[in-house]
């Protein structure tokens, strides 16, 4: 598989043999970091820009890790680091950059920002999260359900919550590509949308997959081996649409019935951070103003021992690393 010089933008862009073949790159290169084999001469000597125009605690980490350990240099540009699109054009960052480093990151808001990135750089661009996208968190997710449950193909993935953005769109798209069944537990307004859904249906016809959209909890998750959830308010919306989503979408919160209902096989999985507790300072406000503890998941369950959540949050490196290592 050769997929030194491709940019990586969406998984719709991938076969289902080039993402197997990135996670079973990235378990390889996680058995060697497990055994304190080095892989630094990989990519020494080469270096990466990252932009980070929304902030990140695990995209960064995993992308500064991850090249340390190929042996790469690193340029962090943090949302006040970079002119990129206020006083220098999109297409102009992406040609100076691309004549100093060997590949590039992007983390942030629109999707044809990246794409934009990737026509003018001339060297490999990746997407750190999008409004639209988020597939490195993809390629971490799966490996983590190979890891823990066994197998890919055919597994029952259940997303609840707002599921109209990247990770909706993202686990739909990747669910497609590799024969699972993808299912949308929210109210209709939440659901992906609809061009997405239909080239999506089409995917999965082809792999065995399926699509599914409800409103029905219990319906939805019911013999799910995974549930899957994340924030309902994502960065860049104001506060005031707090109050609408947690009375929209409390009824979709993941909780131990939830769990019951799916089974005893069912895992826990949440991209993160997430608000489970009054640990945290938007959790505290949250709580003073709405009168909740907990949101999108309760804390009983996310510190159940169906929770997979660090063991997906850790292989955010290993994918990421893997990616780069394909594509330099």
């Amino acid at each position: 598989m050769n997929l030194k010089g491709r940019s990586f933008l969406k998984l719709l862009d991938f076969t289902p043999e080039e993402i197997l073949y990135l996670v079973d790159l990235a378990a390889e290169l996680k058995d060697k970091k497990k055994k304190g084999i080095l892989t630094q001469d990989m990519h020494r000597g080469k270096n990466v820009a990252l932009i980070f125009e929304k902030t990140s605690t695990r995209t960064r980490c995993s992308f500064e890790v991850a090249a340390h350990d190929l042996g790469m240099g690193t340029t962090y540009l943090d949302p006040s680091g970079s002119q990129i699109g206020k006083k220098e054009s999109i297409a102009d960052t992406a040609r100076v950059l691309g004549s100093m480093y060997e590949g590039i990151e992007y983390r942030g808001f629109e999707q044809e920002i990246v794409e934009e990135l990737a026509r003018y750089a001339g060297v490999p661009v990746w997407n750190g999260l999008t409004n639209e996208f988020h597939p490195t968190q993809m390629l971490a997710d799966i490996l983590t359900i190979k890891e823990k449950i066994g197998r890919i193909k055919g597994v029952k993935l259940t997303y609840m919550g707002d599921a109209r953005y990247n990770m909706g769109n993202s686990l739909m798209v990747v669910c497609a590509k590799l024969g699972m069944h993808f299912t949308a537990c929210t109210t209709r307004k939440y659901f992906p949308g609809e061009a997405l859904v239909k080239e999506c249906e089409k995917i999965a016809q082809e792999t065995g997959g399926t699509i599914t959209l409800t409103e029905d909890v219990t319906a939805g998750t019911k013999g799910a081996d995974v549930i899957y959830t994340d924030v309902w308010v994502s960065m860049g919306e104001p506060d005031a649409v707090w109050e609408e989503r947690i009375k929209e979408l409390s009824p979709y919160q993941v909780n131990s019935k939830v769990m019951e209902n799916a089974g005893e096989q069912a895992v826990f999985m949440h991209c993160l951070p997430a608000f489970h507790d009054l640990k945290t300072k938007v959790g505290r406000e949250i709580e003073a103003k709405f009168g909740i503890s907990e949101m999108e998941v309760t804390d009983q369950v996310f510190e159940s021992s169906a929770s997979i959540v660090f063991q997906e949050a850790e292989n955010r490196m290993h994918t990421i690393k893997a990616v780069m290592a394909a594509t330099l």
